[in-house]
This record gives C-alpha cells, sequence and structure tokens, in this order.
C-alpha cells in the first residue's frame, strides 16, 4: 500500500471512530481495506450517517457470512477429497421430510458484511454487522437507504437464512420453490439429500430421496512416471 493510500485510511478511520464513536464495536485496516463492525441496533442511524456524511452514495455489495467453523480445518480426509462430502451425515440434520435440527454455536454463528463506495471522496468500506439470534438471525434491511440493497439481501435470505427486517418482497432468489435448508450455512450437507422429476399423475414437480449411490469425486492428479522420471535426470547428467 502506498503512503498516500495508506494515510487516506486512516485519516478515513479516524473520522469514523469520531463520527460514530458509540456505534462502533471494532475497527481494523487489513489488507489495503478498512472494516468497521457495529451492532445491529444501531444498523441503520450508521448506515444513514455514513450515506449523508461521509457520502458513501453507493452500496456494492451486500452478503452473509456463517462463522460455525471458523478457523477450523475441514479438508482432511482418507480419499484426498473434502472430508464433509466423503459420508453422509447421520446426525438427523435435513433428513428428507422432517425438520432440520438446531446447531449448537457457543457465539455469535451469523453476520452480515456490507461494502459500500464513495465515489466524492474516493473512498471504500467494509461494514459489518453480527446477528443477535443465532435461531432467527435478523436484522434491518438497508433497503430504505439504498434500494439496490433489495436483491442482495434477499440472497442472503435464500443461502444463509437471515432475516432482513421491513424489507419489501423477502422472499428465496437462487434456489427452487419448496427448497429445504439454506445452502452457504456451514451444517449443510455437499451432498445432495433429495432428487426432482416430473410426477404424471400428479401433474407436478416432485421431490423424492435421492435413488442413486452417492460417490465423492476425488480430483485425479498426473504424476510423471518412474520411467519418465529416470530419462530426465539422466539427460540432465
Amino acid at each position: 500500500m502506498s503512503t498516500a493510500a495508506s494515510t487516506a485510511l486512516q485519516t478515513l478511520q479516524t473520522e469514523l471512530e469520531i463520527s460514530l464513536a458509540e456505534a462502533i464495536q471494532n475497527s481494523t485496516i487489513a489488507f489495503k481495506e478498512l472494516t468497521i463492525e457495529i451492532l445491529p441496533v444501531d444498523l441503520l442511524r450508521v448506515a444513514k450517517t455514513l450515506r449523508d456524511k461521509h457520502s458513501f452514495e453507493i452500496l456494492i455489495d451486500l452478503c452473509g457470512v456463517d462463522y460455525l467453523t471458523y478457523g477450523k480445518s475441514e479438508w482432511d480426509s482418507d480419499v484426498s477429497s473434502f472430508s464433509r462430502g466423503v459420508t453422509r451425515k447421520n446426525d438427523g440434520l435435513f433428513d428428507f421430510d422432517k425438520s432440520s435440527a438446531t446447531v449448537e454455536y457457543d457465539g455469535k454463528r451469523y453476520a452480515v458484511v456490507t461494502h459500500l463506495l464513495s465515489i466524492k471522496n474516493n473512498n471504500r468500506l467494509r461494514l459489518k454487522v453480527f446477528c443477535e439470534d443465532n435461531d432467527m438471525p435478523t436484522v434491518d434491511s438497508l433497503d430504505s437507504i439504498w434500494n439496490g440493497v433489495n436483491w442482495f439481501e434477499r440472497e442472503a435470505f435464500d443461502l444463509y437464512g437471515i432475516l432482513f427486517s421491513n424489507h419489501p418482497d423477502l422472499r428465496r432468489i437462487l434456489t427452487d420453490y419448496g427448497f429445504v435448508g439454506h445452502p452457504f450455512r456451514k451444517d449443510f450437507p455437499l451432498e445432495g439429500q433429495v432428487e426432482m422429476r416430473y410426477d404424471e399423475q400428479s401433474e407436478r414437480v416432485i421431490y423424492e430421496p435421492v435413488s442413486i449411490e452417492s460417490r465423492v469425486a476425488v480430483p485425479r492428479v498426473i504424476r510423471p512416471s518412474e520411467k519418465a522420471e529416470s530419462k530426465a535426470s539422466e539427460a540432465k547428467d
């Protein structure tokens, strides 16, 4: 990071810490980016201040985050593949035609991360807020402040199950009608649990348990043969 860019970020950080002193829970500069963390109760007030006082007129993106397995390795496997995809879950989560169990997590599991841009001041900012309730993660909708966030919030609801209060049209946007669960949650299985087909008798699409045996695809790695390695060594000598 250039000295000028570093100074600009530090200046913005100082301005926000003064302007939003009571609301900011944490403020960090890392990887050439400034991130501030606030509480859900302060979200709307902080968002309006960022838009009106600090000229963050554009919301670039909003996404959900699930911290269930944060900092833990989940790629260990005897078959050189993804461990979560090796064995089907047998703990009752997402069984066909059964309600999913609630996963216990010690801490705030879900967060909503918003990326803002100020064209006027040439600044970027990441705004993070953790949901208070893991069973029903909820934050206020930012649609009344940046109306372009509508579909971003629908996506976070669809993939993470995060609810946005006062959203004008909060419904799934990527998954199919009647879809069970939220695919980007860390406890959602990598294996398919159900399949769909058109049923002529009922004249509609129906869901059934997967009828084929699950198989974990292991990436194929092509390594040089011993003969080829020997020839290469001889040629080098």
